[in-house]
C-alpha cells in the first residue's frame, strides 16, 4: 500500500490492522508524556492549545489539540498510522535542465548545498535579498536526485510555494513535483520533489532526505516552534537540512559569524553593486499631523514628490492596517495613482499587478509586502519606522526590495522615525555589515 508510504494517516474506519503494510505501526495521536501532552501530528507541546471534552466516539472524557484542528481533529482516541518502510529509491533519476549561469558567489553556495546533501549534513544559507537562493539550491537538489533521494523544499507563506513551483518546474520538466497547500488539490503520491507550506510537513514523517526550509525567520515558523519539530520528523533520520534566509536571527547570525555551524553566506547581489543602505530621517508625531491636517508630514511630502519626478514606483510602508485609509487618502492629494493593500484586503493580488503594471505609482503597504514582491526600479519608504512592528529583520527585508535589478542596482532606502530605535540601528548594521564583506571578498565592484 504505497499510500502510506513515509506518511502519517488518520487511522480510517474502514482499515483493520490486517489491511495495513507490515511496516506500519498505530500509535496514539494525542498522548500524555509524563504530565503534559503532547500532538504526534503537529508535534504541540502547549498545554493552552489543548481541550477536554466529553467524546462521543469513545464515551469517555477525551483531549485534543487545538493547535493543528484547521487540519482535522487528533484526540488521545485518534490513531495515526505510520509507515516507517525506506522510500523506494530510482537511482537513474535526474532531470536539471535550467541553462543559467552561477555567479561566482552563486557557485560557491551552489558547492556547499551540494556537499551538504553529500555527505548527509545540516547547512544555514545566509543570502541577502536578491542574491538568486533559488538558482543556489539547483545543483544541490539534482545531486540528491541522482542518488534516488526525495526532497522538499518548504517556505512559510503560499504565494512563495506558488512562485517556487513555477522557478522548480521549468528548470525540473521532467522530475514529478507535488505541489501542497491549505487550497491546493494536489495529493502527494510519492513525488520526488515536494513543494509545500511548513504546515503541510505534519502530514510526513522520516519521508524527505533533503529538507529545503526557505524564510526560517518568517512567520509562523520563527514564532510556532513546534513546526521545528515537524519539520524533524518529515525529514529521514540520515539525511541534510538546508536553512534559507536572507534575515537570520540574533543567535543564528552569532553562530554563523563565529563557524560554530555549518554555513554558507553569500552577502552580494549577482549584479556586483552594493545593497542600499537606509538613511533615517526623523519626522516627529506623524500621526498627529495627518490627523490634524489631512495632509502627510512635510518630510515625507518633500521626499514623495522627488521621487514622482524621476517617474519611479514607490512603497511606502506604514505600521498597522487601520492607518491604510486616512495615510492613503492624505497621499493621493499628491498623487492619484495611489493604492493601499494589507493582509485582510480582498484584492490583494489585483492591486500588486496593478502596481507591477504601473497602473499604481505610490503603494501603502503594511508588513504583508516585506517580502516576496519584487518591482524594478523601486524607492522604499518606512513611516514610523521606529515602531516595534519593524523588526530588524523586516527592515532587512523591506531594504532588499530596492536595488535588485541589474539595470536599476541602485534605490533610496528611507526610515522615517519620531526617535531611532534599536532595530533600525540593527538593520542598517546588518546591511553594511554585508556589503563590508562582498567588498573583501571581491563581489561587489565599489561600495
Amino acid at each position: 500500500m504505497d499510500e502510506f508510504l513515509g506518511r502519517k494517516h488518520q487511522l480510517s474506519p474502514t482499515f483493520s490492522p490486517q489491511d495495513l503494510p507490515p511496516t506500519s505501526q498505530i500509535i496514539q495521536a494525542v498522548q500524555k508524556v509524563k504530565t503534559r501532552y503532547q500532538c504526534f501530528r503537529c508535534g504541540n507541546q502547549d498545554q493552552h492549545f489543548f481541550a477536554t471534552h466529553f467524546c462521543y466516539k469513545c464515551s469517555s472524557q477525551c483531549t485534543y489539540c487545538r493547535k493543528c484542528i484547521i487540519m482535522g481533529k487528533m484526540s488521545t482516541c485518534t490513531k495515526l498510522v505510520i509507515n516507517e518502510a525506506d522510500m523506494k529509491l530510482d537511482r537513474s533519476i535526474a532531470g536539471l535542465e535550467w541553462t543559467g549561469k552561477l555567479s561566482p558567489q552563486q557557485e560557491k553556495a551552489s558547492l556547499k548545498v551540494v556537499e551538504t546533501v553529500n555527505e548527509n549534513q545540516s547547512l544555514l544559507l545566509w543570502a541577502v535579498c536578491g542574491a538568486g537562493k533559488t538558482e543556489m539550491l539547483f545543483d544541490g537538489i539534482d545531486a540528491a536526485l541522482q542518488q534516488g533521494k526525495f526532497v522538499c523544499i518548504t517556505t512559510p507563506r503560499v504565494d512563495v510555494v506558488l512562485e517556487l513551483a513555477n522557478r522548480f518546474r521549468q528548470a525540473f520538466p521532467t522530475i514529478s513535483i507535488a505541489v501542497l497547500y491549505g487550497d491546493s488539490e494536489e495529493v502527494w503520491d510519492g513525488n520526488r520533489i515536494t513543494i509545500c507550506t511548513v504546515h503541510q510537513l505534519v502530514k510526513f514523517r522520516h519521508a524527505f532526505h533533503l529538507l529545503i526550509i526557505d524564510e526560517v525567520d518568517a512567520f509562523p515558523y520563527n514564532i510556532e516552534t513546534h513546526l521545528h519539530w515537524v519539520a524533524s520528523e518529515a525529514r529521514t533520520m540520515i539525511g541534510s537540512t538546508v536553512q534559507l534566509t536572507a534575515t537570520p536571527s540574533t543567535t543564528l547570525q552569532q553562530l554563523a559569524l563565529k563557524n560554530r555551524i555549518k554555513n554558507v553566506m553569500v552577502p552580494a547581489r549577482y549584479h556586483r553593486q552594493p545593497l542600499p543602505v537606509p538613511d533615517f530621517e526623523w519626522i516627529g508625531n506623524w500621526r498627529k499631523v495627518i490627523h490634524k491636517s489631512k495632509k502627510l508630514p512635510k518630510p515625507l511630502e518633500k521626499w514623495l514628490k522627488k521621487i514622482l519626478l524621476e517617474d519611479c514606483p514607490i512603497f511606502l510602508f506604514i505600521p498597522t492596517i487601520s492607518e491604510c485609509i486616512y495615510i492613503e487618502e492624505a497621499v493621493k492629494k499628491i498623487s492619484n495613482k495611489t493604492a493601499s493593500v494589507h493582509s485582510k484586503d480582498q484584492s490583494r493580488h489585483e492591486k500588486v499587478r496593478a502596481f507591477r503594471n504601473g497602473e499604481i505609482q505610490i503603494f501603502i503597504t503594511t508588513t504583508i509586502l516585506e517580502r516576496g514582491v519584487t518591482i524594478s526600479n523601486s524607492q522604499i519608504a518606512v513611516l514610523g519606522a521606529d515602531e516595534v512592528v519593524f523588526s530588524e529583520s523586516a527592515l532587512v527585508q523591506i531594504a532588499g526590495r530596492a536595488g535588485r535589478h541589474i539595470d536599476y542596482a541602485t534605490g533610496e532606502v528611507l526610515f522615517f522615525h519620531n526617535g531611532i530605535s534599536e532595530e533600525m540601528v540593527r538593520a542598517k548594521k546588518q546591511i553594511l555589515l554585508m556589503n563590508e564583506l562582498g567588498l573583501k571578498r571581491g563581489w561587489l565592484d565599489k561600495k
